[in-house]
């Protein structure tokens, strides 16, 4: 068979490959402007057909003008100012460590003395906080997370000012929410191909009550959501590089008269691919939860590579794809996520005190014989690390199912504070402070709506961008359903929140393609948008102060605490 621009007649592309009946129009161009034509106006050649099959005329055309390559990046520029003050401003308050710092935040100090997460005495805390930072023990601590997300901890303390300055604990947390809000930007401005899109889901990024708070403490959470979302927009890259390469590569053939028959072109060396690999191998060394990440997506990556040999016409389109990309895949990604992943050990092989590290030596003929003596001990490590994750059963008063996750039914409350009057400034009979890992409840509520509304794009139109925002909801969020007996937390969630912001723009990107041919339901959709995203900034204006530790008072507090189950 040969390589068309159409697949066969018994075959159908997902509705978002087929080409478009007219060239598309971005949705930064003016309610009025007409449609304009790109590229020649002749017959186009295979290769033309091609990419508009594969692509799209809409996606091919981002960035054609001047005006939407300036505000591709100027946009984005706003929103991440907007993002940097929302998580810069007094970002050393409070100087006392908040919830899980009192673990990330001491081990990433003794990475930095010593090479490796040292034991703390009794009630080390208060001496800490007061700038006395050196009492840690010679002996090594067990922990229970890999120790990249704790390095990055510590980057900060090493480039501004020590771990005497509360600001230098959390800043790393805060460069990682800032970046995130670019990258949601710009992926969701190539996944809808709109730069308009883009800035709206960049915005609702910026401003999410999930992401700023994990932006202001130094946890893992944001860490592991950082380098998840580095690997989706590498693969996205991915998508658009293989599928220009196959259309290069079939009209090629095309043009010199031959016929590709039952199996398609080879695509070569795939960088994005693995550097998306490298990402979720460091992912893995954060937190183990990467893991589902790198499975999904992997998945996801070979799903688009067989859909494109579909749609350029391949003969055995599954049997090809599941040869020449998802066995290549495989052999790069796993090996290379997992050498990666290792690499985030470096310290611990290179401090003959840290934990276990010479267990293999004290204990001769245990555990993996067959492994070198390191590795034999780093898998014992893991082995303990495994029982003690999978056994986390103890009482919490914020440990929440994870049924309610996406509703942020149950948030966490990472820090609180009773005032009376007089006390630190309280002007009033009895103030409050707080810090509670809750999402911008509008914005959450929507996306669920929205969760829901994408799934039946998906099974209707396979509209592959609703695969694609779907896919990091469900790594992030499905697995932990066979967690539930464990103790487990709503701000697990933060891994996911840039998929739960990116769904949410899917549909109203939907919605507004859906009516472009209709002046006043595009004008009815617009309007609801504008309303939607004006609730949404209202809101987080509203509970920016709940979600920053701020002195309020008592009353102005239980004012945000809109379900009993948030307190």
């Amino acid at each position: 068979m040969s390589c068309v621009s159409q697949p066969p007649a018994d075959r159908h592309p997902d509705v978002s490959d087929r080409p478009a009946a007219t060239p598309e129009r971005d949705l930064t161009s003016s309610v009025d402007e007409p449609h304009r034509d790109v590229g020649p106006t002749d017959p186009p050649n295979h290769r033309e057909r091609l990419l508009v099959a594969l692509l799209g005329a809409r996606r091919l055309a981002l960035g054609a003008t001047r005006h939407d390559r300036l505000w591709g990046w100027l946009g984005v520029a706003i929103v991440a100012v907007v993002a940097a003050v929302l998580r810069l401003w007094n970002l050393g308050k409070p100087g006392s460590l908040v919830f899980d710092e009192t673990y990330y935040v001491k081990q990433a100090y003794t990475l930095l003395r010593v090479g490796y997460e040292a034991d703390w005495p009794e009630e080390p805390n208060p001496a800490f906080e007061a700038g006395d930072v050196d009492t840690y023990l010679p002996s090594a601590d067990y922990v229970v997370h890999p120790p990249l997300g704790k390095w990055m901890i510590a980057s900060g303390m090493r480039l501004f000012g020590g771990a005497e300055n509360p600001w230098s604990w959390r800043i790393a947390s805060a460069v990682v929410g800032i970046v995130a809000v670019v990258l949601v930007a710009r992926i969701a401005r190539r996944l809808f191909a709109s730069t308009a899109m883009g800035i709206v889901a960049g915005a609702l990024m910026a401003v999410d009550g999930e992401a700023i708070v994990h932006s202001r403490i130094a946890l893992l959470d944001n860490m592991l959501m950082f380098w998840v979302l580095v690997a989706f927009g590498c693969l996205l890259l991915d998508r658009e590089q293989a599928r220009r390469r196959l259309a290069d590569r079939c009209a090629a053939i095309l043009d010199a008269g031959g016929v590709i028959g039952r199996y398609g072109p080879r695509l070569g060396w795939r960088w994005w691919r693995f550097a998306a690999a490298v990402s979720l191998g460091l992912a893995c060394g954060v937190k183990w939860s990467g893991i589902y990440f790198l499975a999904v997506f992997a998945v996801l990556s070979v799903l688009w590579d067989a859909t494109a040999r579909r749609t350029a016409g391949v003969g055995r389109w599954w049997e090809d794809a599941l040869i020449v990309d998802a066995i290549p895949a495989a052999l790069v990604m796993v090996p290379t996520a997992l050498v990666s992943y290792l690499a985030a050990w470096t310290s611990w092989f290179a401090s003959s005190g840290a934990y276990l590290r010479q267990w293999a030596v004290e204990s001769p003929g245990e555990g993996v014989p067959w492994l070198p003596p390191a590795l034999r001990s780093l898998w014992e490590y893991h082995r303990r690390m495994w029982e003690f994750h999978n056994g986390l059963e103890s009482d919490h008063p914020y440990a929440a199912h994870p049924l309610g996750w996406i509703v942020q039914w149950h948030p966490t409350s990472f820090y609180w504070r009773k005032d009376a009057v007089g006390a630190s400034g309280c002007g009033v009979d009895t103030c409050a402070r707080a810090i509670t890992s809750l999402g911008n409840p509008i914005l959450w509520w929507s996306a669920a709506l929205a969760v829901v509304a994408a799934l039946v794009l998906l099974l209707l139109r396979r509209d592959w961008r609703a695969l694609a925002v779907l896919s990091g909801i469900a790594a992030g969020w499905l697995p932990w359903f066979g967690y539930a007996h464990r103790t487990i937390f709503t701000f697990y969630s933060i891994a996911f929140t840039p998929w739960v912001v990116l769904t949410l723009v899917y549909v109203l990107t939907v919605a507004l393609e859906d009516t472009e041919h209709s002046r006043v339901r595009r004008s009815h959709v617009r309007a609801g948008i504008v309303a939607l995203l004006t609730v949404i900034g209202v809101v987080s204006v509203f509970f920016y102060p709940v979600w920053t530790g701020w002195q309020v008072p008592y009353w102005f507090w239980n004012a945000h605490m809109w379900l009993p189950s948030w307190v």
